[in-house]
């Protein structure tokens, strides 16, 4: 292999990376679902996060994704659904509270006690799934995934890098999201987590809605 291409392989690798541990969006929205549905459905959301990457690189892959870039109501458009997706995502993590301040306070409580308590197989699987899907919306909606990877394949890598090249590139970046992914929702599920974090799960939960919350506003009124 070229000098090069290996310079080109290596930045790639590591631009990957440090945007891949950053926290974000994504971060946020594994570390509520592995706290409140479990190890199984963090997982899931982290493959949904990788699955997610696979929308813009489909697009970068074939020349659509600098004419994305480059046209304000697509990127202005992206923005807008993913600020008012992590709203909403942000309100439902907040909704039990909320809910709560119009309701007598020991229904409330007992409400709440028996959500976390009764779960049915089938409703497991369900919230499962939806797993998934929160957490490819989450990052196919993301405009600042786009910009990462239009600018990575427009900047670091070289116009006269093969396709089956390129392709490899945007597996190994969807499966960084996954596998950095999968192991934030396996070490936030371990035993000796839980049991240190099991009195202030709630209070994680609503920091993480407020987070969520925080970055779509944050995002609904960037000018950039």
């Amino acid at each position: 292999m070229p000098a090069i291409a290996q310079i080109e392989v290596i930045a790639v690798a590591i631009i990957t990376i440090l945007a891949v541990i950053s926290p974000g969006p994504d971060f946020a929205m594994v570390t509520r679902i592995a706290l409140t549905r479990g190890r199984r459905a963090g997982v899931l959301c982290a493959i949904g996060i990788g699955s997610g990457v696979s929308v813009h690189l489909a697009y970068t892959l074939i020349g659509l994704g600098v004419v994305f870039a480059s046209n304000v109501w697509v990127l202005t458009s992206l923005r807008y659904l993913g600020a008012a997706y992590l709203i909403w995502l942000g309100i439902s993590a907040l909704w039990p509270d909320i809910r709560a301040l119009f309701s007598p306070r020991p229904a409330a409580l007992q409400t709440r006690m028996t959500n976390k308590s009764t779960n049915r197989p089938e409703e497991n699987q369900k919230r499962n799934g939806s797993a998934f899907w929160i957490g490819f919306a989450c990052n196919a909606l993301n405009p600042k995934t786009m910009l990462f990877i239009v600018s990575l394949f427009s900047q670091m890598i070289s116009p006269d890098t093969p396709v089956l090249m390129e392709i490899g590139y945007g597996l190994y970046i969807a499966a960084c999201h996954m596998i950095w992914f999968a192991l934030v929702a396996v070490a936030l599920t371990l035993p000796s987590v839980q049991a240190r974090i099991a009195a202030i799960k709630i209070w994680i939960e609503r920091g993480v809605g407020l987070c969520l919350a925080g970055l779509g506003i944050k995002l609904l009124t960037s000018t950039n």
